[in-house]
């Protein structure tokens, strides 16, 4: 969860890192720091904090000499963010410099075995083994030094590397932590997401785990696994530059919130045509999916929460059962497995450490996966059976908005395909289905256009301790969403509780005042959620209800409420979370805190 930039040219290596940086400091900000040969010898300059300290300690960059260089943004997770901790990492001799995204495993046995052979450490990082390692292991050959070091590292790991001993080279080598070549004019780089290197060049490279890349200047030369070179296809991005930029909002997240809409009408319209539900990037087999027993949805954090309302879907479209499991747990817990089931990995950026896992284990036991990704070309999307591309855009602030949005659409076209390819709809649901998910962009683009009320509510409660958020069925996994959304931006402590379980404990917490946030958008739920939010009015609780628009009853048993138009219960869901994330937005905004970067938290979360 590091941001990794490298840069092989002609011209001065140092403000061309920051630039990129400034773009990859959404996947960590505790420290930053850089790398450049400059005669002869690697000159470093790093420090605890934003990357705007570090552009300040270098004159943006200009103070740092030399044509070749690594850049690192720093998400701690070996040793505190602090300067000597920040990357990069110089080896004992100081004749090679290492910037590392991921987690070394083992990293206590080698650094004791370094220590005995003499190598001092200055830092508490895992990463700094590898500069010590890649020293430990020189053989005069960086490609064969460095995959040799590579053989002795367990874990994750995405690594730029210079050496004094070839200064017109960077080499770079990843094992299940994202690393891209791009291929520019006399000029080159590695970058962790494609994104921070769209204004240098569109043409890039997916690197392998095992596999070493070299760049000067002039030339890119691919090495596998066996250390033997190969040709590799450059991939162009045809991605709009201004999708990662923020366009005149204050914050990515504004930015992004906005975008669902045009998100929505993305992911679903090129899916739907002439009458049918359209996944020709699937090629599931009809005869096949008549015969799924079982599905698993996997994911974790926001991705886990969408998973949880496809799982209400699919069960009550398909009479399938359908277990829905955080990949951290799934990994570790022995699913049981067969042929007949189908395993649907749900991940933004397609390259969360344990929903790779997660799906390296479904496919070791001969199980078909399905992911759903936005990003195109990472691990998950590459190593799936079958992919089907939220194409959200880039996604830059921390908090994920239309990234989530986009999955549940996602899932909802999946479950109409499947429906319709087993019949198990008829064709008259399917019409009504279709309509419904075509109307959506327009109906989000509604709720978008006035959040002032969503606003004011803010200016009331952003100074609350506690909040609850409380619902039944999709409701309650929409809850949970909404809790993590304000939690994360906003260190107010929040809890998603099934409204049914309260009096099972939850209740004993709510005092007068205390904010409790009721999701009533599912019709045939809405009685017993009245009687939810009438046992927590009588403790003294304030509530504001998410509703349907013209539900008077509601209204007049809550102290406030926000109205949302009614399209079908699949979607009520992806309505309703605007408001949840508005209300985080504006929460958290008020409390003057960083709303795209989130303290302790980082974008893509390539660790276990």
């Amino acid at each position: 969860m590091c941001g990794i930039m490298g840069y092989a040219g002609h011209r001065q290596a140092a403000p061309i890192l920051l630039e990129a940086l400034k773009k990859l400091e959404y996947r960590g900000y505790d420290s930053a720091g850089m790398a450049v040969i400059d005669r002869g010898a690697i000159q470093v300059r790093k420090t605890r904090g934003r990357l705007q300290l570090l552009a300040n300690m270098t004159a943006d960059g200009r103070d740092m000499p030399g044509s070749m260089g690594i850049g690192h943004t720093r998400w701690a997770t070996h040793g505190e963010p602090s300067d000597r901790n920040s990357h990069p990492h110089l080896s004992h001799n100081g004749h090679f410099a290492v910037v590392h995204n991921g987690i070394i495993e083992n990293y206590r046995p080698l650094k004791e075995m370094l220590i005995l052979k003499g190598y001092v450490f200055r830092s508490d990082t895992d990463s700094e083994v590898i500069s010590n390692l890649i020293e430990f292991y020189d053989q005069g050959d960086l490609v064969k030094t460095l995959m040799t070091a590579a053989q002795h590292l367990e874990g994750s790991y995405a690594l730029g590397v210079l050496s004094v001993d070839e200064p017109d080279v960077i080499a770079a080598i990843r094992k299940d932590s994202p690393l891209i070549v791009g291929r520019g004019e006399k000029e080159n780089y590695i970058v962790s997401d494609i994104p921070a290197i769209l204004n240098l060049t569109r043409e890039v490279y997916l690197l392998e785990d095992g596999e070493v890349a070299l760049l000067t200047p002039e030339s890119i030369v691919f090495h596998n696994a066996y250390g033997d070179r190969f040709e590799k296809e450059p991939f162009h991005v045809d991605w709009d530059v201004s999708a990662a930029e923020k366009g005149g909002y204050e914050h990515f997240m504004m930015k992004e919130m906005m975008e669902q809409p045009a998100a929505l009408r993305e992911t679903i319209r090129p899916r739907i045509k002439d009458g049918r539900f359209i996944l020709d990037d699937l090629k599931l087999d009809p005869d096949w999916i008549r015969h799924i027993s079982m599905v698993y949805i996997v994911a974790c954090g926001s991705a886990y929460h969408a998973g949880r309302l496809g799982k209400n879907l699919l069960e009550s479209k398909l009479g399938i059962p359908v277990e829905v499991d955080i990949a951290s747990e799934f990994r570790y817990r022995r699913p049981i497995l067969k042929p007949d089931h189908l395993v649907i990995i749900i991940s933004q950026s397609g390259e969360t450490a344990d929903s790779i896992a997660a799906l390296r284990e479904a496919k070791a036991h001969g199980v078909r996966t399905l992911a759903i990704v936005n990003v195109v070309g990472s691990t998950i999307a590459r190593e799936a059976d079958y992919t089907l591309y939220t194409w959200a855009g880039p996604e830059i602030a921390v908090a994920t908005t239309k990234g989530y949005t986009s999955q549940i659409a996602a899932l909802v076209l999946v479950t109409m395909y499947l429906a319709q390819e087993t019949g198990k709809m008829s064709d008259e649901e399917l019409g009504e289905a279709q309509e419904m998910l075509l109307r959506l962009p327009e109906v989000t683009e509604g709720v978008l256009s006035d959040h002032r009320e969503v606003q004011r509510l803010a200016s009331l409660f952003f100074n609350c301790k506690d909040i609850y958020f409380v619902g039944r069925g999709i409701d309650f996994s929409l809850s949970l969403e909404g809790s993590l959304k304000l939690k994360e931006i906003s260190y107010i402590h929040s809890e998603a509780q099934a409204a049914g379980e309260l009096k099972h404990g939850t209740i004993s917490l709510i005092q007068p005042g205390t904010l409790v946030i009721a999701l009533v958008t599912q019709k045939r739920l809405r009685e017993k959620m009245q009687s939810n939010i009438q046992e927590v009015k009588a403790r003294g609780a304030v509530v504001i209800a998410i509703t349907l628009q013209g539900d008077e009853d509601i209204k007049h048993v809550v102290d406030h409420s926000l109205p949302i138009p009614y399209l079908s219960d699949e979607l009520q869901p992806v309505i309703a979370i605007l408001l949840l994330q508005l209300f985080a937005y504006y929460v958290a905004a008020l409390n003057g805190n960083d709303v795209d970067k989130p303290r302790n938290l980082a974008k893509s979360v390539t660790v276990e």
